[in-house]
């Protein structure tokens, strides 16, 4: 399996261009102060960029869960894709991996409860970690004799029966993406998840698996565990130019859709490369886990729950995001 690409938070952080800050109001206090002139600058740039998008504004993409592909009017050939990854660790438990030649990439999340007492004390890594290498081994070993393409359903499954089967201990959720021909599939348990863009617009989203607020459907050697059959599974037909963002909960619970979307369209006219967008999202990921002074999606949902208390901020997590884009001609990738 390839294996964890940690760059550091120094490196990351002098990555992120200074009208993405502006736009969304994030400065650490080590990074040096914009001067004035800059800020203002910055600030054009940023309403250029980064405007929030016309509801009108039709670019070939529609509803994020519910979208219209005209396949008739694509290209015939398939697709490839080109991939990157940046990873930001908190406790070290995210596991990822990703195949090239076969267009498969994949993200998982051990379960934190296992570190406690409670969950036994044991290496809360251990099912994420040995569940994507399996998914890795099996992709690497099938491509190499068949050049196969994959169901992100069965490698999940198969990378499940072979974890559970060592006996593993501690917990993870999982997600799958592959590009077979013109199509992508997905498959995921838990709330490690993906979004499909296309045009800077979100066009297919996953919809995290809770059994209540903040405990994901996870997957484990347990009998209790959750099983493969609850996965959520689908598809959408991929036109070139399309980009694929797949991460855990320590994306999702600190980057709102709509920042999202604008750092993709950022990214783009920018020229970013897949291994650029991946780690200004991880950071900004990051830098708004530690915020304490605007909203992010796990504190706005923590209001929605009786008996929390609200507060405003983030949630400090790992953060692992893996960006690909779908192209014409596959090209060599990084993770």
């Amino acid at each position: 399996m390839e294996k964890h690409m940690a760059q550091t938070l120094t490196e990351i952080d002098s990555r992120i261009p200074d009208a993405l800050r502006v736009a969304f109001g994030i400065c650490r206090p080590r990074r040096p102060a914009i001067l004035r002139g800059q800020q203002d600058e910055a600030a054009n740039f940023a309403a250029v960029l980064l405007a929030p998008r016309d509801a009108n504004d039709d670019d070939g993409a529609s509803d994020a869960m519910d979208c219209d592909d005209d396949e008739a009017q694509q290209p015939e050939g398939d697709l490839g894709m080109v991939f990157a990854s940046s990873y930001i660790k908190d406790h070290d438990e995210d596991a990822h991996f990703g195949h090239a030649e076969a267009g498969v990439i994949g993200v998982a999340d051990g379960v934190g409860g296992y570190r406690s007492n409670a969950g036994g004390g044991v290496d809360a890594s251990a099912f994420s970690r040995a569940l994507m290498h399996n998914a890795y081994a099996e992709v690497a070993a099938t491509t190499a004799v068949h050049g196969a393409r994959f169901c992100p359903r069965a490698l999940l499954e198969l990378a499940y029966q072979m974890t559970a089967a060592a006996c593993t201990p501690a917990a993870s959720t999982a997600a799958i993406v592959s590009l077979a021909g013109r199509t992508l599939k997905w498959a995921f348990v838990g709330d490690s998840g993906f979004v499909v863009l296309r045009g800077g617009r979100i066009l297919r989203r996953f919809r995290p698996q809770q059994h209540y607020f903040n405990c994901p459907y996870q997957l484990s050697s347990n009998q209790e565990s959750d099983r493969l059959a609850d996965a959520d599974v689908g598809e959408v037909a991929a036109k070139e130019g399309d980009i694929v963002v797949l991460g855990t909960d320590g994306l999702f619970d600190n980057v709102f859709d709509a920042e999202i979307e604008r750092i993709v369209r950022m990214g783009t006219a920018l020229g970013f490369a897949p291994k650029n967008m991946a780690e200004v999202m991880a950071a900004f990921a990051f830098e708004a886990a530690t915020c304490r002074d605007r909203d992010t999606p796990y504190s706005s949902a923590c209001r929605t729950q009786p008996g929390r208390k609200p507060f405003i901020g983030g949630k400090p997590d790992d953060i692992t995001v893996v960006v690909a884009y779908i192209v014409s001609c596959p090209i060599r990738s990084q993770i």
